[in-house]
């Protein structure tokens, strides 16, 4: 094996490129160095030897009587001696000898191409082999601090740099500290490739529990969000679909083993809580460590509420200069105003959204009692699930009268996409929201039994309206009425 074969291997070992992408960058170093002396590569054929052990150049040329430009032509005469059997007009390949042929500045032009065209394909290389690596997390070792106080990392093949806005502000490297960082961009550099690296960006707590909590790798439990201020605190909400596996317990594993080496790595404070679907829950799991006594949504809409704590437990709850209450209120992305429970005491704190559905239900109830059409959409309940919400959305069984009648009569078997099984569920939770009195198909009863009726409720009619003695609130009547249904208090009509 030639000394050419052995270089061209060595090269590709050491640079991780391809002997393919090596020809190709000797092939056009030799056709720049032909241009050079001869004006055009257009004629210039390359070859290797199947093992590579060997490259010849030739000088393609058509065989003329006459030449006319020696660099793409040949005298038949000359080219009889080449080839005894060549005819004019035939194209004949000359082999050049680049040591005789090239001057020294063809041969340093092809030099500095070849070196040129194999930066590239080693810079093309790398890129494509850590393209695919961003946003995963690196070990590298610390180098030196450059420009603006950013660090360079050695990764091996490559070199990282740690921006300054990027580092955790308590940390300090010397030379050869291992580094463990996230990778969050990669760009080109005249010396090869450049992997921007962070310590500070949430997601790379989130890589390091990935890292310690199997369940996490295994999709069992979930990282809702990461809030955190690099180096001092951070905060982890996390949920499992699985009612049996506690996802808290799980990220802090036996004895905090799982937590306590993720604190050692980020050399900061975490708090770990259970993300809620409802906001009074969530908020109060992420004022941790401070226990809240109760959570009060006052505006829904610009996602304003208060959380009530004790004295005791308030500076907890605002932490050391708000930072606790800050990184609540990014993880639930509501704005939390903490409260004493004292304080609390002197203000109105009846939830803006308790409020508007209370006003909502008194305002259907004048206009149902008005229209006498008691129409409740099956829906509104709370708790039913969205596909079948969907299913029934805008039929005739939107009601939850219709609806229980349906289901017993069998009629909503007419309801595409909705199963028996769909029906009794939906059934039942209408019977646990709401009390439905079943219609009776005999005779109504004779008129004098109302009138005894409203005699007996102090001469009141259906409707009519009247003064709460405890709210002062005006309420419609309605028979069988026994309380407010504005303060609660009991009525007596006589």
């Amino acid at each position: 094996m030639s000394e050419m074969a052995d270089a061209i291997r060595q090269l590709s070992d050491e640079k991780g490129v391809s002997e393919d992408s090596i020809k190709v960058t000797i092939e056009t170093a030799l056709k720049a160095a032909f241009k050079r002396r001869f004006g055009s590569s257009e004629n210039c054929v390359i070859r290797f030897a199947d093992d590579l052990s060997e490259v010849k150049v030739f000088a393609r040329k058509v065989v003329v009587d006459g030449v006319y430009d020696p660099s793409q032509e040949i005298e038949f005469e000359e080219a009889k001696e080449l080839n005894s059997e060549v005819e004019i007009g035939d194209e004949l390949e000359i082999e050049i000898d680049p040591k005789k042929e090239f001057e020294r500045s063809a041969v340093s032009q092809g030099k500095q191409i070849a070196h040129q065209g194999l930066n590239e394909s080693f810079k093309d290389t790398l890129y494509n082999e850590y393209k695919d690596k961003i946003h995963e997390v690196i070990i590298g070792y610390y180098l030196r601090t450059g420009n603006n106080d950013s660090i360079y990392v050695d990764l091996g093949k490559v070199e990282g740099v740690l921006p300054k806005k990027y580092q955790s502000p308590r940390e300090v490297y010397e030379k050869g500290d291992r580094i463990k960082t996230y990778i969050t961009d990669i760009k080109k550099t005249p010396s090869g490739i450049q992997l921007i690296l962070s310590r500070s960006d949430p997601e790379f707590v989130k890589k390091c529990f990935e890292n310690e909590v199997p369940e996490i790798a295994d999709g069992i439990v979930h990282i809702h969000k990461v809030v955190r201020e690099a180096g001092y605190r951070a905060k982890v909400a996390v949920y499992s679909n699985k009612i049996d596996v506690d996802p808290v317990g799980a990220c802090v594993g036996q004895k905090g083993q799982r937590i306590q080496a993720v604190i050692r790595e980020l050399d900061e404070k975490i708090d770990v809580l259970k993300y809620e679907e409802d906001p009074h829950l969530f908020i109060a799991n992420a004022l941790l460590p401070a226990e809240v006594v109760r959570v009060v949504i006052t505006n829904s809409e610009t996602r304003e509420a208060k959380a009530i704590v004790t004295e005791s437990q308030f500076s907890i709850a605002i932490g050391k200069g708000g930072q606790n209450v800050r990184l609540a209120n990014k993880l639930c992305d509501w704005n939390i105003d903490v409260i004493t429970e004292e304080q609390a005491a002197q203000m109105d704190l009846t939830e803006t959204d308790t409020r508007r559905a209370a006003e909502q239900l008194f305002s259907n109830n004048a206009e149902t009692e008005e229209s006498g059409d008691d129409v409740v959409p099956v829906t509104s309940i709370e708790d039913l699930d969205p596909r079948l919400a969907e299913i029934i959305k805008g039929t005739e069984f939107d009601d939850i009268v219709v609806f229980h009648d349906a289901v017993r009569d069998g009629s909503i078997s007419k309801l595409e996409g909705l199963s028996r099984e769909d029906a009794e569920a939906i059934d039942k939770l209408i019977n646990e929201n709401f009390e439905i009195t079943e219609e009776n198909s005999a005779e109504e009863a004779p008129a004098e039994e109302e009138t005894d009726s409203a005699e007996d409720d102090g001469g009141l009619e259906e409707g009519e309206e009247f003064e709460c003695p405890e709210c002062h609130a005006t309420v419609a009547y309605h028979i069988g009425m026994t309380t407010c249904p504005k303060c609660g208090v009991e009525l007596a009509f006589e």
